[in-house]
């Protein structure tokens, strides 16, 4: 029989993609706001209580407005927090012995300091003040300490088809391509790109496995600088657009060490971003006239 998934945060850009590539494998459950509000211990409590759940995939997190610090005022800053811990302790309260496959984020290093190939005996050397990362900083200590089956995953980079195409580098660039407009980057810096298929391949070894560790970093172990992806995308397309830069020098890094992961799942081959970039410039050239480019033609 098919194990039974419960996926939060199913419309986002990870939950499209584990619907879409696990939705055969799994019988995945993906409930809309009415039939699960997940600040609310009560609607948490029925839902688990009338469906046999095995695994739980926390993707969700507070809406789009709150995170990483685009809302200023400290209240709205103050419930986002509040949100993203009401979600994760209203499901750790009914997780009894279900696995719970947690989202957490490298900015639970701090990304106020160069995030260099980090490991994860270094989470604690900084305290994130920033409301997203501090939030993810709480559940990762509450993860680490519990005696609940949780694990607690990393995430850095991810890119991949159904990510924010309006604001996440890699697929603003192509689309910028395809439309003959020029790539623009605001500082030059390194970033962890993991491909989204890689991602999850990565997370259906943590639903089918059970592992010695309750916190990983996932990412490629490969940085790579946005003008070096840039250049890239121009010559994958064999279109160049026009590169500008606007602020000299490298801005802080965004990388991890993958050590823990490999000895984990083993031998792992990851998607060269090449091959992964080709694979996106595909999906964009035939979604493209199906996408809003308002706000990419428009900006400066």
């Amino acid at each position: 029989m098919k194990r039974n998934i419960l996926i939060t945060g199913s419309t986002g850009f990870i939950g499209k993609n584990l619907k879409e590539q696990l939705g055969e494998k799994y019988n995945l459950l993906i409930p809309s706001h009415s039939e699960l509000e997940l600040i609310n211990s009560e609607s948490v409590k029925n839902y688990f209580d009338n469906n046999q759940i095995e695994v739980v995939i926390h993707c969700a997190t507070a809406g789009s407005g709150f995170k990483r610090g685009r809302i200023g005022n400290e209240n709205q800053q103050s419930e986002m927090i509040k949100q993203n811990l009401q979600m994760f302790f209203n499901i750790v309260n009914n997780l009894q012995d279900k696995k719970l496959i947690n989202f957490g984020s490298g900015a639970e290093y701090d990304k106020r300091f160069d995030i260099k190939m980090i490991k994860e005996t270094d989470f604690e050397k900084h305290l994130p003040t920033e409301d997203y990362a501090f939030s993810k900083y709480i559940l990762s200590k509450y993860i680490e300490n519990s005696n609940k089956n949780i694990i607690n995953l990393r995430f850095f980079a991810i890119y991949g088809k159904y990510e924010d195409y309006k604001s996440k580098f890699i697929s603003k660039a192509i689309c910028k391509n395809l439309l003959g407009l020029p790539i623009i980057i605001n500082q030059n810096v390194k970033f962890d790109y993991l491909y989204i298929d890689d991602a999850i391949k990565i997370i259906d070894y943590f639903i089918q496995n059970e592992v010695s560790k309750k916190i990983y970093n996932i990412g490629s172990g490969k940085p790579i600088e946005l003008l070096a992806l840039a250049q890239k995308i121009n010559k994958i397309i064999g279109k160049p657009s026009e590169i500008i830069v606007k602020e000299e020098g490298l801005n802080k890094e965004y990388s991890c060490d993958v050590t823990k992961l490999l000895e984990e799942i083993g031998d792992f081959k990851f998607t060269d971003i090449d091959d992964g970039i080709k694979k996106l410039y595909d999906y964009y050239k035939k979604e493209i006239d199906n996408l809003d480019m308002t706000k990419i033609i428009s900006e400066d």
